[in-house]
């Protein structure tokens, strides 16, 4: 058989559809379910600038995955043409932070799951996977690392830094020191106490420190 007479049968007639109503509860969820990924990822955001247009993104991508997926299951033909159209599709838009992968594939498995009829495990499995990531970015952020820079005049003045910064944080490492011009500048990796950072204006007031910097870290940047 050719593939002329494939197209001059009746095959397209015979070919599955969807109907309406099926098409608006799946995009009605989808996009219920991408709100309440967006939620969970403003939540659990640990980026030191919070990115709303990632936020809407994952709203989006699980609409169009939702979109993509039910015309696949629905018409074969056009199923192998968009899979054509995609593979020509490249991203270059470079994921700086690990779990922005993790929203990413969350919204995709979404949207595939929708499509393929299995609400209940769209559902359950989303409430179950954002309760996890709430879970652990809580117990995280309770004791988020800060990298303090300080500037100081000589040794004398380090070890008495050194000493004050120790009896006001719960923990600290010396992350670098450089010297130049006759200024010492400390790296220290710290953990704050209550998040309190009031010590900060203290050190500052010290004799001979001329400089005092407190960032937020992650282990991969500051911000």
């Amino acid at each position: 058989m050719r593939l002329q007479d494939i197209f001059n049968s009746n095959f397209l007639s015979n070919l599955q559809s969807i109907s309406l109503l099926d098409m608006a509860l799946a995009m009605i969820l989808a996009f219920l379910l991408g709100l309440f990924i967006f939620f969970i990822y403003r939540k659990t955001c640990m980026s030191v600038m919070y990115s709303a247009s990632f936020g809407m993104t994952l709203i989006a991508l699980a609409l169009i995955t939702t979109l993509v997926i039910m015309t696949v299951v629905s018409n074969i033909v056009l199923s192998l043409g968009m899979v054509g159209a995609l593979s020509i599709v490249r991203f270059r838009t470079a994921i700086k932070e690990p779990m922005d992968i993790a929203f990413l594939f969350w919204s995709i498995a979404v949207g595939i799951v929708l499509a393929a009829g299995l609400i209940p495990l769209a559902v359950f499995g989303s409430l179950f996977i954002g309760l996890v990531l709430l879970v652990f970015a809580r117990s995280k952020t309770a004791d988020s690392p800060y990298i303090l820079v300080v500037r100081c005049a000589d040794g004398e003045t380090e070890g008495r830094v050194r000493e004050f910064i120790h009896s006001q944080v719960k923990r600290m490492s010396l992350k670098s020191k450089a010297i130049e011009a006759g200024q010492i500048e400390l790296n220290y990796e710290v953990r704050l106490r209550e998040e309190d950072s009031s010590f900060v204006n203290e050190l500052d007031r010290m004799e001979k420190v001329s400089h005092v910097v407190l960032v937020s870290y992650n282990g991969d940047y500051m911000g």
